[in-house]
């Protein structure tokens, strides 16, 4: 396979040599039984709809849904509708209800394992409390309609109009005795959105975990479990060995994941990831290693994929789906590296050539001769001479 011409940060280029074949790849296999496993899933734009980057999201639903139905293959379940699907970054309500209708309906179809994410994000301008409380009961009524488990993820307009602890603790004491069934609680750090800074009512992260472990105290039964994205891994761990009994705690950590979900003498975590997009047939075989005992294999399989997953979800964090989503086509589950909001362009040419060598090394790319003809047209048309 002749070789690229990979751009570098500062300037210039330096080659690079594709893979010839990938290693080969469980397929399939039995359900995974040690931990349950969510991977957030990516939306695929629709290429050819004459939209404006601020306007209503094009969607291209074969495609979305397709990539679910390879999550499902695996055994993995699917997180829709959360940051990773371009959630308040170019897919509003309207698109993000759409998409819950749809993907439920596919979830039953396939036997598939789904929980849905429910926010505030119909609320376009400041909003009071009651406000606040109602926007999530209505996409809270939507979820359980389309018979998904919901995911009572974290509300930009909760931490605009909250003046105290209080305010959390009552807006997420009422949504929890309407739900229906347990729900998952998720703690996305400012990180991956800036308008959470403070969430739970505190900037100091000790103060808002005690709000936060205070809502579940008071109703442990109607929580599963809990998903925590604050990339800082002795916090979740302190955090998951004070969960009631019967409380998951899921990493949503794309930095320290291996460690996490392999646990310790105390207990472990469960996983809900974003990074399990582009690495779903592989995370599938490294849990069902773990699910053997075989920590050691499961190690040897994912330790390596963390430098891909610091790199995606490198500083600006949230922009981590513009990566996502090359790795999606250069893997051929689409046929274009188009996004709704035109986030493809959140990213240098540089970061994204280093994703492909990462993902490229790890034998990510089902077609490696593929991914490369595909890398070399986008290189091309960015002006890097191949």
């Amino acid at each position: 396979m002749t070789t690229l011409l990979l751009p570098v940060a500062g300037g210039g280029t330096r080659a690079y040599t594709p893979s010839a074949e990938p290693p080969p790849m469980a397929v399939g296999g039995p359900p995974l039984a040690s931990r349950t496993v969510f991977s957030a899933a990516h939306v695929v734009a629709d290429p050819f709809a004459d939209v404006s980057p601020d306007g209503p999201a094009a969607v291209d639903w074969g495609a979305t849904l397709a990539f679910r139905r390879h999550l499902w293959s695996h055994g993995l379940g699917v997180a829709e509708a959360m940051d990773t699907a371009q959630r308040g970054m170019g897919l509003d309500w309207a698109g993000a209800a759409e998409l819950i209708r749809r993907s439920a309906a596919e979830a039953k179809a396939a036997g598939g394992r789904i929980a849905c994410g429910v926010g505030t994000d119909q609320l376009t301008g400041p909003a009071t409390l009651p406000e606040v409380r109602s926007a999530y009961e209505e996409q809270l009524a939507l979820v359980d309609a389309a018979g998904a488990q919901p995911i009572l993820m974290a509300s930009r307009a909760l931490a605009a109009a909250a003046t105290s602890p209080d305010a959390y603790l009552e807006t997420y004491g009422h949504l929890l005795r309407q739900a229906r069934e347990p729900v998952i609680l998720h703690w996305l750090g400012p990180m991956f959105d800036p308008a959470l800074e403070g969430y739970w009512g505190a900037a100091d992260l000790d103060a808002a975990t005690e709000t936060f472990l205070e809502v579940i105290a008071v109703h442990p039964d109607k929580v599963d479990g809990i998903k925590v994205s604050l990339l800082d891994a002795d916090r979740e761990i302190a955090l998951r060995r004070r969960l009631p009994d019967g409380v998951r705690c899921y990493t949503g950590d794309d930095f320290n994941y291996p460690e996490l979900i392999a646990g310790d003498d105390h207990g472990f975590s469960h996983a809900l990831l974003g990074i399990f997009d582009p690495l779903g047939p592989l995370a599938a075989e490294a849990v069902r290693a773990l699910d053997t005992g075989d920590v050691k294999r499961f190690r040897a399989l994912l330790d390596p994929t963390v430098e891909l997953s610091r790199h995606l979800f490198q500083a600006p964090t949230r922009y981590y789906k513009t990566g996502v989503v090359l790795l999606a086509w250069l893997a051929g589950h689409q046929t274009h590296f188009t996004m709704v909001g035109g986030l493809q362009s959140a990213r240098s040419l540089p970061h994204l050539a280093r994703a492909y060598e990462l993902a490229d090394g790890l034998g990510l790319f089902p077609d490696p001769a593929l991914a490369a003809h595909r890398m070399r047209s986008l290189l091309t048309v960015h002006g890097v001479p191949q």
